[in-house]
């Protein structure tokens, strides 16, 4: 039997870690937080030197007033006054506009397809390998590794040849396999090369549920919310301190057509929800914040011009956020482009200049010291492109 019969059977949600090590102190750590429904990033990273800006966004444009100044062409969005703002201010917080992928469907499933597969822009795709599954796989399955996604089922981005634990952080008291089951999956696996591996599983899956349901006991009584990004931000930090070096989690909910708003409203809210979620993130993280990168990304960006019900359709270009507290951040980094009519994509979104894989092998190159033929394994047909970002 394998993985893809379990699914078959409706067991396969939890989908098992080659073995589990304790991280060592220094190894380094990737979160890659992905918002699933297209964020508006030009009311995140607000453009506040173009008038352009203002003038197609006559309803949700944030003032300049209000935009929280990061450089003389940029504002921060203003709900992350006590999140986000701060990490910038300690050189930890650095911003990519205009990037992306050069896929123009501008439908949600194939752009999210096409960043977490990784693969080549032309040609047909494998579905059962995500670039993170190849990253673990370069950087060595018998070392002191281990990639987990923080979702109900193993996305695409962590599909492939290495076995990859997932946790639901959100749903710990209704686990995906019960016990019996578990003993059922055990049995078919004993005396096979994969025995080790499937018990071994189990045994991370349940000493994780054990834990954070004791946490979820105590915020019972206030110690910590309930719900919300924040309150998983500080159990995933609990786990990559000690023994996660490849972190995946998926938040949902930015597709904004109606309503958006501006400085405050259903964008900010969200946008606020996030921010502090990160910023508490960095805080469980201690000392390993120092080890630690993240990166926030979407599938693509909004229209660029407001639409009649005061919100943004699907657009092309996006903004990325990169958090570290090895960051060389206090910068918005990566090629730019006036703001201006003239300049937009399709004369609707904004442009793609800082291709995805180009950029995120560029990040693997300084993070992990890989080679030219190492980050062609994990982004077959990219150049990588180094922009300073550690």
């Amino acid at each position: 039997m394998d993985r893809r019969l379990l699914l078959q059977l409706g067991l396969g949600a939890t989908l098992l870690p080659t073995q589990m090590w304790a991280a060592t102190p220094d190894a380094p750590r990737l979160l890659v937080v992905f918002l699933r429904g297209a964020y508006d990033a030009a009311n995140l990273l607000v453009p506040t030197s173009s008038s352009f800006y203002y003038e197609s966004r006559p309803n949700i444009a944030i003032a300049k007033s209000a935009a929280l100044p990061l450089d003389a062409n940029w504002g921060l969005a203003p709900a992350l006054a006590d999140s986000i703002h701060p990490l910038w201010g300690k050189g930890q917080a650095a911003f990519v506009p205009f990037a992306g992928t050069n896929d123009t469907t501008r439908s949600h499933f194939e752009t999210q397809d096409h960043i977490e597969l990784g693969q080549a822009d032309e040609g047909s795709r494998d579905f059962r390998s995500g670039f993170m599954n190849r990253l673990a796989g370069v950087l060595g399955a018998g070392s002191r590794l281990e990639a987990m996604a923080f979702t109900d089922q193993v996305p695409l981005i962590l599909r492939g040849n290495l076995p990859v634990a997932n946790q639901a952080l959100r749903d710990l008291g209704k686990p995906a396999i019960n016990a019996a089951q578990a003993q059922v999956i055990a049995g078919m696996y004993a005396n096979t090369r994969m025995a080790n591996t499937v018990s071994g599983g189990f045994e991370v899956r349940d000493e994780v549920s054990k834990e954070m349901a004791g946490e979820m006991e105590a915020a019972s009584r206030g110690a910590i919310a309930a719900k919300g990004f924040a309150l998983e931000a500080r159990r995933i930090a609990r786990l990559m301190r000690e023994r996660v070096t490849l972190g995946f989690i998926d938040v949902g909910g930015w597709d904004t057509h109606v309503g958006e708003g501006g400085a405050t409203g259903q964008l900010a809210t969200k946008l606020g929800e996030l921010g502090k979620g990160l910023a508490l993130f960095a805080d469980e993280m201690g000392p390993q914040w120092n080890n630690t990168v993240v990166v926030v990304v979407s599938e693509f960006g909004r229209t660029f011009r407001e639409n009649g019900n005061r919100g943004t359709d699907h657009g092309h270009g996006s903004a990325y956020w990169v958090l570290g507290g090895g960051v060389k951040g206090g910068r918005i980094a990566g090629e730019q482009v006036e703001v201006k009519a003239a300049t937009l994509f399709q004369n609707r979104d904004y442009p793609v200049l800082n291709e995805y894989r180009a950029l995120f092998g560029g990040l693997f190159r300084r993070m992990y010291g890989l080679n030219d033929a190492q980050l062609a394994q994990v982004f077959p047909g990219a150049s990588a492109r180094d922009i300073g970002l550690v």
